[in-house]
């Protein structure tokens, strides 16, 4: 059975968070880097691992240029968004307890970014969850 997918938090530790996974599982192991607020380097070192790259909230932040260019520059295949409940609301909920219904405010900052419908955002980001954890698609409704 192959492992299942990491889920990876780093802060102001990317670099060795990189190392150790490279050492350990590169190319065996695949997984999220969840609340991304590293820069695109880092982001493509965790592509180039087989790793996704997950933004929250932050995305939305005013303060969050850089963040912002990363999620523009990285292939789309690779991008999911999330809330990181119970913290770091989207704009306009900053400062007040985050939940999973302010998704769609990740999804239309990226939308932006993308310059494609939020629909569009929304299938593609969809995919990449279902693809990683490998989860089945919904049922259609007739």
């Amino acid at each position: 059975m192959p492992p299942k997918p990491l889920v990876v938090h780093t802060r102001s530790s990317s670099a060795d968070t990189l190392a150790i996974l490279a050492e350990e599982g590169a190319g065996a192991v695949t997984g999220v880097f969840h609340c991304f607020t590293e820069d695109l380097a880092v982001a493509e070192a965790a592509v180039a691992l087989g790793f996704h790259i997950s933004f929250s909230g932050i995305l939305t932040f005013r303060n969050a240029e850089a963040l912002r260019a990363v999620a523009a520059a990285l292939p789309r295949d690779r991008v999911l968004i999330e809330t990181d409940s119970p913290y770091l609301a989207p704009m306009p909920y900053r400062g007040k307890l985050n939940q999973p219904a302010y998704v769609p405010h990740v999804a239309a900052q990226l939308a932006d970014l993308w310059q494609l419908p939020v629909e569009e955002v929304a299938a593609i980001t969809t995919r990449n969850t279902q693809r990683l954890f490998k989860l089945p698609e919904p049922a259609r409704a007739c």
